[in-house]
Order: structure tokens, then sequence, then C-alpha cells
């Protein structure tokens, strides 16, 4: 379990002097997302020692805690009371930090099912580029009128403010789990997820790896074993395993392929896999596609955008070029005004989302 402590002022100081001197920023928790987004530059910022669950009512299912407190401590405290982050964020190198999730916004294989990061902030403390410590939100949704800025530094990845202390909603976890392996073509990935959610099947991730759909059942007792009944198919072994390494990028798909670039591709529901040459790998019944490929970055946008979806360079490949689906220019427009009202002196993580802010 990691140390309480509230560095609030001194993070506070250490933005306001970067301000005045014009020193960028690079904010930096344990570093297990650093390849994500564009290459990381500025002076560091460790958010680490800011660390620590400011409180937790089991009762109300609502959690507060800083941005250094490691996830496995969080889930821990949650496991103790039967509850659980319901976006399953990713632990990679198993050191995550809840700053790290909030600010990179990625969620695991229950997101669709469940909801998302930006689905279950209440509330959040900021500093913001002139050093200024700001709160939005709170602890319950009532508390919540207009626009919700604390959901806005979701996926911003500490170009808005660094993130203090995160106010978040707990879901209770289910009474019981089962996975099951279905032969059936990735094509129909969506369509039989659809139709078992409709029969009220109680779905909770469904992945597809081009030669078997495994789909994950959670809830009471009685509705998951009537859902194994209606779908069929096989047990598989070491389920709890293999959802976690499909979460944190540990399944063979991921590392047999060296250092090919891997794309995520996000997609709108019931559309077809991208017509892209690689290896693949679907989550979230077919709206998440992971892709290995060599192909033209812009030939692998241009094929999302067709879609109706989007690309993100997820590791490897340029990072000093666009990792992100470059935005259109009344959207890059929009964000430009937002860095400048959060952050004018461009200081915090500058350039990581796009090489223009």
């Amino acid at each position: 379990m990691s140390i309480s402590a509230d560095l609030t002022e001194e993070l506070a100081a250490q933005v306001r002097h970067a301000g005045t001197s014009g020193t960028p920023l690079e904010i930096i928790g344990n570093a297990t997302k650093r390849f994500y987004g564009r290459a990381a530059s500025g002076e560091p910022l460790a958010t680490t020692g800011h660390c620590g669950i400011v409180s937790y009512e089991p009762s109300e299912l609502v959690l507060t805690a800083r941005c250094g407190t490691p996830l496995a401590e969080i889930t821990a405290r949650l496991a103790e009371h039967g509850q659980m982050l319901a976006f399953d964020p990713p632990c990679f190198a198993g050191e995550a930090t809840l700053g790290g999730a909030i600010a990179t916004g990625l969620a695991g294989p229950r997101r669709p099912f469940a909801g998302s990061v930006r689905d279950m902030v209440l509330g959040m403390r900021i500093i913001n580029g002139r050093g200024e410590v700001l709160q939005f939100g709170g602890q319950v949704m009532k508390n919540v009128a207009g626009y919700d800025i604390s959901r806005l530094m979701v996926g911003a990845l500490g170009t808005l403010g660094v993130i203090l202390d995160v106010s978040l909603k707990l879901l209770p976890a289910p009474q019981a789990e089962q996975t099951l392996t279905v032969d059936e073509p990735a094509a129909r990935i969506y369509e039989l997820t659809e139709q078992w959610l409709r029969a009220g099947i109680p779905v909770s991730a469904a992945a597809h790896g081009g030669k078997r759909m495994v789909v994950r059942l959670a809830g009471a007792a009685s509705a998951v074993e009537l859902g194994c009944r209606r779908i069929g198919g096989q047990d598989l072994e070491a389920a709890g395993k293999f959802w976690c390494d499909l979460r944190d990028h540990r399944l063979p798909f991921f590392s047999r392929h060296g250092a090919m670039p891997l794309w995520r591709i996000a997609l709108p529901a019931g559309m077809p896999r991208p017509n892209l040459d690689g290896a693949w790998i679907s989550d979230w019944a077919g709206r998440q596609i992971w892709l290995r490929t060599n192909m033209d970055p812009a030939r692998v946008r241009e094929e999302a955008q067709r879609l109706g979806g989007h690309a993100t360079l997820f590791r490897g490949g340029d990072r000093t070029g666009d990792v992100f689906q470059p935005l259109a220019a009344p959207l890059l427009h929009l964000h430009r005004r937002l860095k400048l009202a959060f952050d004018p002196g461009g200081i915090l993580n500058p350039r990581r989302l796009y090489a223009r802010l």
C-alpha cells in the first residue's frame, strides 16, 4: 500500500515556476503509458508522490483518490467490499496509477458493457497552466450542472491540467463470471452479442482473435448459468488471465510481431472489420480492433474514417508525427481554444496530443 501524501502545494509551485520561466513540463507518474501519444518532452513533473485514497464510501459506491495512487491499491481496496472500477483500466507494467488511467482514458474489455472512464468521473481537482488549483464536479451525480469540465480531462493526456484528485462512481463486482469460446466468424461478433444482450444474457466482454469468439458473462449466478446454456460453446481455461492479458496487451498477438506498429481502430457498432493487411484481434464486440501492420498510416486512417471510426498509432511507428486521427479544422480550432484557456503558456505536456497543441 502506498503512503498517503498531499503534494498539492508543491506541484502547484512547480507549475507556477515553470509558467514564469516558460519551461515545458512533462507530467509523469510511473511511466507505464509513456509510449502513448506523441513523443514526450519537457522537464519532468513527478506526480507519484501525490498519492493515497482520500475517501471511500462503499455504501455510496464512490471513491476519491489522488493521482499517484496505484490502480492495484485501489482495486484491492474495492475488492474487500465487493466493488470494482467499471471501466476495467489497463495496468500494463503493473504499476499504473489513477492519474495515468484518467489522463489516457484507456479502458479494458468491460468498457462497452459497463461504461467508459469518462462515464465514471464525478469530480476532479487539477492544476492549470497558471499553477492555480481548480475543482470541478463533486462526489455525486446531482452535483454536476452545466458542462462537466472534469470529464474534459479524460483522455487529454495532461495537456489541459495536472490531475490531482479524482472522484469516481463504482459498480458492484459481479456475483459470478464465466467465459466461453464459440466457433463463430469474426463478422458475427456484434450481431451475436446484441442478440444475447436482448435476450437478457449478461455479456460483459466479447473478443475475437480470428479463429474463435470469446465471450464473458458476468452477473447473478442464475443469469450466468442460463446464459451459458443458451450460448453453448466451451469453457475457457484460465479465463481471468485471458481477459487481463487482453486488457494489458500480454497476449501472444501483441508480442509475436516484433516492432511492427500497433494500431487501435475504434469503430461504430456493427461495422465490418477494416480492409487492411496485417494481423488483428477484435475487442468490444468488434468496436475496437487492434491491428499490427506496416501499411502507410494515411491508408489506415482513411479506411477507419471510411467506416465512421478513427485510428490511433498506439505503439511503435513515428511518434513525432500524427499519432491520433488528424482533426478537422473546426475541431482543431476548438482544441486550441481549450488549450489556451487552461494552459495559456503551453507548458503542460506540449504537443503530446497534436503537434499544434
